[in-house]
């Protein structure tokens, strides 16, 4: 017999479900155009962050940098550049890792511009955003600058709307061991 307990505990507990399929086996490129192999990273955890050079927030990419040079011992911050949200990121590649280097010395790794949203997201954020696929949660990516985490094991464990500051408690509590 199902008692109210049993349905609020089922409804209030986070507990971590296996991935459908592994994170570590989706194919993603690098801005030079070359693979860049997740499962690398097995063992840290692992912040996506859909960016662009001509947005509101893009000076996060300065709170990016310092967090990676912070917590680069257990944690890759991958950014995804995307032109989906007010056309922010229209460059090319090599103008993006132009930009990235010069303003905010970014040395984490990019990739190349994705969808991360649409009819050609990208499988990476097919996994990030469908609990289906990732055993987590579902969301939409509202806008850029919008962050992923992934643990050492290669399971969600949350996200962070653009408005969150990459030093911000919400992810450095998930840092620090």
């Amino acid at each position: 017999m199902i008692t109210l307990l049993t349905i609020f505990s089922s409804c209030s507990s986070k507990q971590k479900v296996k991935p459908s399929f592994s994170i570590y086996d989706i194919k993603v490129t690098g801005l030079e155009g070359k693979p860049i192999n997740l499962g690398d990273y097995k063992g840290k955890k692992i912040l996506f962050v859909n960016v662009a050079s001509k947005c509101g927030f893009t000076g996060q990419y300065k709170e990016l940098q310092e967090l990676y040079d912070t917590y680069k011992e257990n944690l890759m911050i991958i950014g995804a550049p995307c032109n989906q949200f007010g056309s922010q990121e229209s460059g090319t590649e090599e103008e993006i890792k132009t930009f990235c280097q010069r303003n905010y010395g970014v040395s984490f790794v990019m990739t190349e511009k994705l969808d991360v949203k649409g009819a050609n997201q990208h499988p990476l954020y097919a996994w990030l955003t469908n609990k289906d696929i990732n055993g987590n949660t579902s969301t939409t990516v509202k806008w850029n600058f919008q962050k992923y985490l992934i643990d050492e094991e290669g399971m969600f464990v949350d996200y962070y709307y653009s408005t969150t500051n990459p030093l911000s408690k919400k992810i450095t509590k998930h840092l620090t061991k």
